[in-house]
């Protein structure tokens, strides 16, 4: 297994996050100090992070509904609260898969599978995911020509794969991007501030009688649909 797998797979973070282990000299393996990312590590190598041995850890996959007020961070320099002071002890070494900001809510993946999360989060993957938005004035109909065509926000060209209008401040938004704040910055640039925005849908997983704040471990149907291949376009 490559070294950052590894690491990934033992629950230290990110495949980005734990290559910076790597690159920071923080990394031995069987007492060198390793730095090559490529780096094979064998079933019974000695693998250090400053000086503490790391060992992988049975994967573990939860779909969690955060609430709003929260960040999707370990840690919030603000000292505001995060996601890991509602969730157990033990979940404290998952890794978010992606991120809802602040005030929003809805469905957020962790796990400690690196090749899970690779997938989930690499464009090439074009993972859906859907969003039920609340506006702060009624949605004109004439505008979802350009949200669906796409433009340049900060970070990047976006678009809407899909937008269906549920009511007249309500639309259900489904996008296969995670630029920042996507959402909210093209339809602020329509003219609309989000009220409210929760994510209800990551790929084919759904769950509405999941309350704010709880978790459940996915099933092994549900990380099956979550490794299919997507259908050719």
């Amino acid at each position: 297994m490559r070294l950052n797998r590894f690491l990934a797979s033992a629950g230290l973070g990110s495949r980005r996050s734990c290559e910076a282990l790597v690159f920071s000299g923080a990394v031995s393996i069987n007492g060198k100090r390793i730095q090559n990312l490529a780096t094979q590590v064998a079933d019974g190598d000695d693998v250090r992070v400053n000086g503490r041995a790391v060992r992988t850890a049975a994967k573990t996959a939860v779909l969690f509904n955060k609430p709003r007020h929260f960040t999707t961070t370990r840690s919030d320099e603000r000292g505001r609260r995060t996601i890991y002071d509602i969730l157990p002890a033990e979940f404290s070494t998952l890794f978010h898969v992606g991120r809802l900001d602040r005030e929003s809510e809805g469905l957020l993946l962790l796990t400690n599978d690196g090749d899970l999360a690779q997938r989930l989060t690499h464009p090439s993957h074009r993972i859906e995911k859907e969003y039920e938005v609340e506006l702060d004035k009624p949605f004109d109909p004439a505008h979802a020509a350009k949200l669906l065509r796409g433009f340049h926000i900060e970070g990047g060209k976006a678009r809407f794969e899909s937008l269906r209008q549920t009511g007249p401040n309500r639309i259900r938004v489904v996008l296969r991007q995670g630029l920042k704040r996507q959402i909210r910055l093209m339809l602020y640039d329509r003219g609309y501030e989000v009220e409210r925005l929760r994510r209800t849908r990551i790929g084919r997983i759904t769950d509405h009688k999941l309350p704010p704040g709880a978790w459940r471990h996915l099933t092994k149907k549900e990380l099956d649909q979550l490794r299919e291949k997507p259908a050719a376009e």
